[in-house]
């Protein structure tokens, strides 16, 4: 199953439903990654730019995208961004697939 991370950073709705009621939300999370097929690998509570770094595998790119846009309709969530992850020796066939390709591309005004 592929994985994905995801960075998320709380808004100020979601804040103060933190400091209204403290409570580890992992299981809320790992419920609704469930819903989907997939699995929480972590979860993490970071300081800086992103509040929570998610590591979840996903059936398929729409479901992780989706899991991010109902937490974020929530009001919760100020900010959401969904990367894939790929282990080097899956990439390795995504690199060999760009390498087929080079040349391929015709840039605006050439």
């Amino acid at each position: 199953m592929p994985l994905f991370i995801t960075y998320a950073s709380y808004s100020q709705v979601g804040i103060k439903g933190l400091l209204s009621k403290p409570e580890n939300r992992s299981s809320v999370v790992q419920s609704l990654i469930e819903k989907v097929g997939g699995r929480l690998v972590a979860m993490y509570n970071t300081t800086g730019t992103n509040d929570v770094v998610l590591v979840s595998e996903a059936p398929d790119g729409s479901d992780a995208v989706a899991i991010a846009m109902a937490v974020s309709a929530s009001g919760a969530i100020a900010r959401a961004e969904t990367v894939r992850a790929w282990t080097s020796d899956d990439f390795e066939a995504v690199i060999k697939k760009a390498a087929g390709l080079t040349g391929a591309y015709v840039p605006p005004g050439s």
